[in-house]
């Protein structure tokens, strides 16, 4: 059968053979290594310019050399590049979330309305046209407003279901961020911890010449090699602030494209569900849903047999 909207080969935890997390919401190991990927990218472009030895701001990226520098730049750079990669994988979830926006599963024509009797067609239809419809946080919401609608009295209950499951919707969406909220602070403490490590090296070289009793031009050399070296320190600083900076850009980028797609969501549901319901207390013999079944395509009778089924 082919599908409308196929979920395992949209989504690019499911398209590689994961089991994906819920939604837009990354799985942190897999996140992780195409971290190392993004990472063994990063150094391998770095490095031919690296082996000239000819730009400081390509240097620093490294360990050793005259200056001694240290090796949390790595720790710094794969930190930053797991970010990268998570918000590049949530990016390309919400593309696949959003697809459910563009699909139509109710008639344009105003004479249609949902009861209970098309209630259950309607999520038929929905499972015939869209595999795994679980998955996608828009059709789940649709989906289990419709299955309650039997338990429900009137369309101000809906409506209030319907603002549960978006509220659960936004909080799942904002805990899915933790892992990158809590290396956003990490990256710069990282960064701290470098620059404090090259502080304790170069002052404690400047120590050792000042206890030995060297001469003044001995200090004074001593002193420039303080002054560079605190330079040097300062380095891992620099490349934790711009890695937090630009993690923390793309991250609210990100977050306000999920905003926007809990709104589109929320009126999707308004403009599809919400508006269209009438419940009524003879749903049988009521003319509305006679109307509806057959703008949906399915008879009276097979629309109160799915009923009976769900």
């Amino acid at each position: 059968m082919k599908f409308e909207l196929n979920f395992q080969e949209l989504d690019p935890e499911a398209k590689i053979g994961l089991t994906p997390q819920k939604y837009t919401a990354v799985s942190a190991v897999w996140s992780f290594f195409v971290g190392l990927l993004f990472t063994a990218a990063f150094y391998g472009a770095m490095y031919p310019l690296h082996i000239q030895h000819k730009y400081q701001m390509v240097d620093m990226f490294f360990h050793g050399g005259k200056e001694n520098r240290s090796c949390i730049p790595y720790f710094t750079m794969f930190l930053t590049c797991w970010c990268l990669a998570f918000l590049y994988v949530k990016w390309r979830k919400l593309v696949v979330q959003r697809k459910a926006l563009s699909l139509q599963f109710t008639p344009a024509d105003s004479r249609f309305v949902i009861t209970r009797l098309i209630a259950a067609p309607l999520v038929n239809q929905m499972h015939q046209r869209v595999y795994q419809s679980e998955k996608f946080m828009l059709l789940w919401r649709i989906e289990c407003a419709l299955n309650g609608l039997d338990n429900l009295g009137n369309v101000s209950e809906v409506s209030a279901v319907m603002n549960d499951l978006a509220e659960n919707d936004a909080n799942l969406v904002e805990s899915s961020y933790t892992l990158t909220k809590g290396f956003i602070w990490a990256i710069p403490v990282l960064g701290f911890i470098g620059t404090v490590l090259g502080l304790s090296q170069a002052v404690g070289g400047f120590g050792a010449v000042v206890s030995s009793g060297a001469d003044l031009e001995t200090l004074k050399n001593a002193l420039g090699g303080v002054t560079s070296g605190l330079g040097t320190a300062f380095e891992t600083t620099l490349i934790a602030l711009v890695a937090a900076l630009v993690v923390q850009l793309l991250m609210t980028l990100i977050m306000r494209k999920e905003e926007e797609f809990l709104d589109d969501c929320a009126a999707y549901c308004y403009a599809n569900v919400t508006s269209k319901l009438k419940i009524f207390e003879n749903e049988e013999d009521d003319n509305l849903s006679r109307v509806s079944a057959e703008l949906l395509g399915v008879s009276s009778q097979s629309a109160n047999d799915m009923s009976t089924v769900i």
